[in-house]
């Protein structure tokens, strides 16, 4: 059965479970066979959880959600499960056996939804690189090539969907750290809107709000259905996205009349040249839009080629990584210095403890009068902004290594992965990448579609109509099971 179940989405296994063509134990343990079969190859799983799982599948307390006996995969960033490790991708935690108690409010729902969790997926420490390698459990591999990266940071989740371990995995975002390895890897990727999901209870917001939680799929079904799943506020949080006017499942086959789209095909500010793959996949993609009665024209928010946009969120992620490190010297009694993380947080952090607090204020007042200069674009008669997700095809893992006297050298490397991604984090608009196209090299090149704010309505319509005019659940990785 594990084969056969390997590239069925989750909204078709948990189909299976309502007909009784299958049951919950069957899915998880085929599920696991599947990873202990394939993982060894990809190293995207680190943390196994399969006699929980085994437990909980055959258990008669198996929540009665829309995803009832799915296996899931749960990030090792933000969404802690009670009783289960938690590294966040720190070799200091992973040597301490850290271990958290309670769920996240995001946990609680995916458990409330019938999803049954088989382990928990690797990622760069702390988040904050556009790949997945390390220090505290080695890289995770590219499934369409081994040799390559499968993006970050939630690379260990978009690796484990595309080889067909599971059918959906937890990701979150907070520089495009869901569209990344969805474009790397060939899924669907969608950031929500900011406040559309809950950090809580142990944060209201990260990274001056650019984080936001949500999963990586293998359909535009399943990330809608997701969404329905864990969308709205929670007791604390700060601000939440406005709610949707019906589910959005609903917009999946919806259509989204004729729509005005620009298209960017250019770095902003021209700082750099986009790869020719990356330019073709968005080109390609708006003659697609056309085909289907869009109007698609060259245009993008002139706010988006300021150059000091750049210097600002990076502060703020400076200032938001050192108190990372003090957050888990404060919860551990362990005084962390520079042989405890990697050489290029630890060169973040510095730059970060640096930085006043009005300097800091001052950095997120920016910020938020830059997006109201993007967002307006959108209220001059735009509905949708067309570009490529990355600058880049996949790069060769080791691209983001630090270098004696240089541990800063993986930051710059990143700009490329994040020049089109993470201007919907800072303005906290929803965004999408599409697995549409691929290269002369058999590698996945996402394109990216971002709406106005509390606009993930639009972008599914829009997503599955592409999905059904050029269906990509066919194609098969390198390494799969």
């Amino acid at each position: 059965m594990s084969d056969e179940l390997a590239f069925l989405d989750a909204t078709a296994q948990a189909d299976l479970v309502r007909r009784r063509k299958a049951s919950p134990a069957e899915l998880v343990q085929a599920a696991i066979s599947r990873i202990e079969r394939v993982d060894r190859e990809l190293n995207a799983v680190i943390i196994p959880l399969f006699d929980k799982a085994r437990a909980q599948a055959a258990g008669p307390s198996l929540p009665d959600g829309p995803f009832r006996g799915v296996p899931f995969l749960v990030k090792e960033i933000f969404a802690h499960t009670a009783g289960d490790p938690y590294h966040a991708g720190m070799k200091l935690l992973r040597r301490l056996g850290w271990v958290e108690r309670e769920d996240t409010y995001l946990v609680t729902k995916f458990r409330a939804a019938g999803l049954v969790f088989v382990g928990r997926t690797n990622v760069p420490e702390l988040g904050s690189l556009p790949t997945t390698e390390p220090d505290a459990y080695g890289p995770t591999r590219n499934p369409w090539d081994p040799s390559r990266s499968p993006g970050g940071s939630s690379g260990g989740a978009a690796a484990a969907v595309a080889a067909g371990l599971v059918p959906a995995a937890h990701a979150n975002d907070g520089g495009g750290s869901i569209r990344i390895p969805a474009s790397e890897c060939g899924l669907v990727g969608l950031k929500p809107t900011r406040g559309r999901t809950s950090l809580g209870p142990d944060a209201g917001e990260s990274w001056a709000g650019a984080v936001a939680e949500h999963v990586v799929t293998r359909s535009v079904r399943d990330t809608a259905a997701f969404l329905d799943a864990v969308a709205g506020p929670m007791p604390g949080d700060p601000y939440f996205a406005p709610p949707p006017a019906r589910p959005f499942a609903a917009e999946v086959g919806a259509r989204p009349g004729r729509l005005r789209i620009g298209l960017m095909t250019r770095a902003p500010g021209d700082a750099f040249p986009i790869h020719a793959d990356c330019v073709a996949a968005a080109r390609d993609t708006a003659r697609l839009l056309e085909s289907l009665g869009h109007v698609v024209e060259e245009a993008h928010p002139a706010a988006l080629d300021d150059p000091e946009v750049g210097q600002r969120f990076t502060l703020v992620v400076a200032a938001w990584i050192a108190r990372d490190l003090d957050y888990w010297s404060e919860r551990t009694g362990h005084t962390i210095g520079p042989e405890d993380v990697e050489p290029m947080n630890w060169a973040v952090a510095e730059q970060g403890r640096a930085c006043t607090a009005r300097q800091y204020i001052r950095a997120v007042d920016w910020l938020q009068s830059h997006s109201r200069r993007v967002a307006s674009w959108w209220e001059g008669g735009f509905d949708l902004l067309l570009t490529p997700t990355l600058a880049e095809p996949p790069p060769p893992l080791g691209e983001f290594s630090a270098r004696p006297g240089d541990p800063l050298r993986g930051f710059r490397r990143a700009l490329p992965f994040v020049t089109f991604t993470s201007p919907f984090n800072i303005t906290g608009q929803p965004a999408i990448s599409l697995p549409l196209h691929w290269n002369g090299d058999g590698l996945p090149i996402g394109v990216q579609l971002a709406a106005a704010y509390g606009r993930e309505d639009l972008l599914i319509r829009v997503a599955a109509q592409l999905e059904e005019a050029r269906p990509w659940a066919s194609r098969r990785p390198k390494v799969h099971a």
